[in-house]
């Protein structure tokens, strides 16, 4: 069925601003800030879904020849399926989103809150290798304020699934802005993609910055704040 989808779309010739696939090879490409998903993502089970990829992976192993008898290897494919599903791809699934609570604002703080340096490990959705990076985020209170480890969570949230690095940037943004009830948040992501890295043209110096500054964050004023906090 996959097979027959994929010739169906070469024959097609399917075209993206006027370009086909195969001419835009390994140029980055960002179609919205939702994460693309099936109508029926969920009509079945984490664990038949598990069950499906130990199958379907244990058939990749076999084309590139490897053999699944070996005690090394015979365990890959389940040990691939439940780290797709549980762990490296758990944020796909909306039952894994982090629960937030609001507490009052009581110390009357109204600078801007930052948290730095948040450790992430995404995954490139062109080519299914890491992308490694850390996150800073800050917000201003607009009367309630969360647990500091929630702004962790909420980051972890949305790189636990195939990404774009902007994406993954603005979905961090709009969660923001709506679990604290403010427009005043301010994302940014400073990530190596090991498919730029390790593949293709092979630049391991490299590095992809992104950013979102929004409500009070979006002046020159308050964004040379934020830098010079952050250069602490």
């Amino acid at each position: 069925m996959i097979t027959e989808v994929v010739l169906k779309e070469k024959e097609t010739e399917q075209k993206f601003n006027g370009f086909s696939f195969e001419e835009i090879g390994d140029d980055h490409l960002y179609t919205g800030i939702e994460t693309p998903m099936k109508p029926n993502a969920f009509a079945i089970s984490d664990e038949e879904k598990k069950k499906k990829i130990t199958s379907l992976f244990a058939e990749i192993m076999d084309v590139m020849g490897l053999d699944l008898t070996d005690d090394s290897l015979k365990g890959t494919p389940n040990r691939v399926a439940k780290m797709y599903i549980d762990e490296i791809f758990s944020g796909l699934n909306p039952a894994n989103k982090p629960k937030v609570a609001l507490f009052d604002n009581k110390y009357k703080y109204n600078q801007m809150l930052v948290e730095k340096n948040i450790t992430f490990y995404s995954n490139c959705e062109h080519h299914f290798v890491p992308i490694i990076g850390k996150a800073h985020v800050a917000y201003i209170s607009s009367g309630k304020v969360i647990g500091l480890s929630k702004l962790n969570r909420i980051v972890q949230y949305f790189a636990k699934r195939p990404q774009v690095q902007e994406r993954l940037t603005n979905q961090i943004a709009e969660e923001l802005k709506a679990v604290l009830q403010t427009e005043d948040v301010a994302v940014i992501i400073d990530a190596k993609h090991l498919c730029v890295s390790s593949r293709g043209i092979k630049d391991d110096t490299s590095a992809t910055v992104t950013s979102y500054f929004g409500g009070a964050f979006n002046t020159p004023e308050k964004i040379a704040e934020l830098q010079n906090t952050l250069n602490y």
